[in-house]
């Protein structure tokens, strides 16, 4: 009976099968009716663009020398969209190979991308030898600088990696590491539709650069149209793809770092933390006034006591409301919100003025320096917290090189709990620590100036590390899960909600008061001290990243990372775009907040399909409704009852979320 009830179908599933082929023919569609590539472009985004059939539309103007033919580009598009043809075939009929088809496509796409970036790099080498004015020359270079891939060969790229996924899934191995994965399936359905969503407001908004002075027509307004929208999104996402702009996103993810870890720690605890803005607040006065203020005798040291009152601040600040909803019952969102006025109160009072009346008369502070400026006295230098670039630089005064040593402990790292699973933490960590000190000095020389990425991102990162042990690695971390899960459950097993309910504010507030050593100590705002334009909405921020970043520790610095690099990209939107500014990032994280809020319009079955043990209630009474998704490995796999045999549970995916 057991060969006949576990029958094992080894073909992809049906719904494997229709994600291949939906994948696939979108990279057809992409292929046909949008640009393959842009051979140049110009600084108010004009280009030329090319066509897979040849055609090349030029929406700017004169050019200065012969647009750059990559030989072997339009062959290589013929044969991924061959490819892509074969893969819609082999998943129609849900054939076991068309991963194979669909891999070839994703090389095929990889493989022109890099003969068109080869050209395009030769291009502009060779303008030096080219009888030119100097400014000429220099315009030259950066239009085919500007030049690389279009629609039409970033989607067959995202397309075959899609359905090669699809198609491995039929093989059990592979299943099981994507359904590891599933828990990124809200936030990335979230993202991609407010990219849709976010692409017509850019096309009802901004309209398409032509400074060719000739009509386009209706088959070129169309391409114009679809490399405007490319050209919006590749702009807000480039910084990922250049240091300089790479460092500035990351400055600007620091301090969200802190604030989502706030918001996401007090959310699994199953409290609302609203009070973000003012934790950092009162963590930035306590960082200016032990900064400012403490022994300047104390040199180095005086930095991690000044760290340590910033985070004091935020625990204060967040232990208050944890109190107030232990004592009395008091909703956490009120109070939350309440003392963000009283902080930025106490924050306008200390550096607002020189003077404040009492009793009818005038009293001085000390705390304001000179002028006309809200700002406080600059930390002593033993309070600052270094650059990155200082700490990482191991060259000369006159060329800066960026130790390496740092890259090859983290490999060492990660290749030691690969291959030493049973030896525990500490050998990876001491293996790790031996090859960055014997490999720091190994540098890459780069040209990066004025960057105020700080040790304050270190110290996000560490603050993540210890969210993830603390919660998902003791026994305070399982109460605090227990209480926001049920706290009647909690209390009932013997677990106090109000002791946790303050430990879980007070702490959430510590995060977001080390968000206060981003702009003090690590001179974010262009100088070491307490300023009156410090962006405490960042706080407010905070929440949509801990949404998005499904309250884990990994999701927040990804999510922070993200939105750091389109607000750093927006500001180039802002300046190439005449109808965009930089509101268009503001726009997009509303619509990704929205979107997960509505759970990416993803079925439960999906997202959280449910354990094995309800399946086997279920098929004991012989029920079997709203029955899961089956694993595309096991869709023959099927019981005497009826249900599909699912893998693994939702249960089992939170406990492997937690390691």
């Amino acid at each position: 009976m057991r060969g006949v009830t576990h029958l094992l179908d080894s073909r992809p599933s049906a719904t494997a099968s229709r994600v291949a082929l939906i994948a696939s023919a979108l990279a057809v569609l992409a292929l046909l009716l949008t640009p393959l590539a842009a051979l140049g472009r110009s600084f108010d985004s004009s280009g030329a663009l090319l066509h897979i059939s040849g055609q090349l539309l030029n929406t700017g103007g004169d050019l200065a020398a012969p647009l750059a033919q990559p030989a072997l580009l339009l062959p290589l598009a013929w044969a991924t969209l061959a490819l892509f043809v074969a893969t819609i075939f082999g998943a129609a009929r849900r054939e076991r190979w068309f991963w194979i088809t669909a891999l070839l496509a994703f090389l095929a796409a990889l493989a022109a991308l890099v003969v068109l970036d080869r050209t395009l790099a030769d291009a502009a080498a060779n303008v030096s030898h080219l009888s030119l004015r100097a400014g000429a020359k220099r315009a030259l270079r950066n239009f085919y600088g500007g030049g690389g891939m279009n629609m039409g060969l970033f989607v067959p790229l995202l397309a075959g990696l899609i359905a090669a996924g699809a198609g491995l899934s039929a093989r059990q191995v592979w299943w099981e590491r994507f359904n590891r994965l599933r828990g990124l399936l809200v936030p990335a359905a979230a993202i991609a539709l407010a990219i849709l969503v976010g692409a017509l407001i850019v096309l009802v908004v901004q309209p398409p650069i032509n400074s060719s002075g000739h009509a386009l027509g209706l088959w070129g307004g169309w391409l114009s149209h679809t490399d405007l929208v490319y050209f919006v999104y590749s702009t807000l996402f480039a910084p990922i793809t250049r240091l300089n702009p790479l460092l500035d996103s990351l400055k600007l993810a620091t301090p969200l770092i802190f604030t989502g870890l706030s918001v996401a720690f007090a959310f699994r605890a199953g409290l609302f933390n609203i009070g973000a803005p003012g934790q950092l607040t009162m963590g930035a006065v306590a960082a200016m006034l032990v900064g400012v203020y403490g022994p300047e005798s104390l040199g180095w040291l005086l930095a991690p006591l000044t760290v340590i009152a910033a985070g004091a601040g935020g625990a204060l600040w967040g232990a208050i409301p944890g109190w107030l909803k232990a004592r009395f019952g008091s909703s956490e969102v009120i109070n939350t919100i309440m003392l963000n006025y009283i902080a930025s109160g106490i924050f306008i009072f200390l550096i607002g003025s020189n003077t404040f009346p009492l009793f009818g008369q005038q009293r001085s502070l000390p705390f304001k320096a000179p002028g006309d400026e809200a700002q406080s006295y600059e930390l002593h230098p033993g309070a600052r917290l270094p650059t990155l670039l200082q700490l990482l630089n191991v060259g000369t005064p006159d060329q800066m090189k960026l130790s390496l040593g740092w890259l090859f402990a983290l490999a060492a790292y990660l290749l030691a709990r690969l291959f030493m699973r049973r030896s525990g933490a500490l050998i990876p960590v001491v293996l790790a620590l031996v090859v960055g000190a014997l490999t720091w000095r190994v540098g890459v020389a780069v040209n990066i100036e004025g960057s105020q990425l700080n040790l304050a991102f270190l110290l996000a990162l560490l603050c993540a590390a210890l969210f993830g042990t603390l919660m998902w690695r003791t026994a305070t971390g399982y109460a605090l899960r227990a209480v926001g899960l049920s706290p009647k459950a909690a209390e009932y097993g013997g677990i106090s909600v109000a002791k946790n309910t303050v430990l879980a504010m007070t702490l959430a507030g510590m995060f977001a008061g080390l968000a206060g050593t981003h702009y003090v100590q690590g001179g974010a705002l262009d100088s070491y001290r307490l300023k009156g334009n410090m962006p405490v909405n960042v706080g407010f921020d905070g929440i949509a990243v801990a949404l998005m970043g499904q309250s884990t520790p990994l999701g927040v610095v990804a999510s922070s990372a993200l939105f750091g690099t389109i607000d750093t990209g927006g500001v180039d939107v802002s300046i190439k775009m005449t109808g965009l500014n930089r509101d268009i990032v503001t726009v997009l994280k509303a619509l990704v907040v929205m979107f997960i809020a509505a759970g990416g319009f993803l079925s439960r079955r999906v997202t959280d399909p449910p354990a094995p043990v309800l399946l086997k209630a279920a098929g004991a009474t012989g029920k079997a409704e709203n029955a899961p998704v089956v694993p595309p490995a096991q869709e023959g796999a099927v019981s005497a009852s009826g249900l599909p045999n699912v893998a693994r549970s939702s249960e089992e995916n939170t406990r492997e979320g937690g390691k």
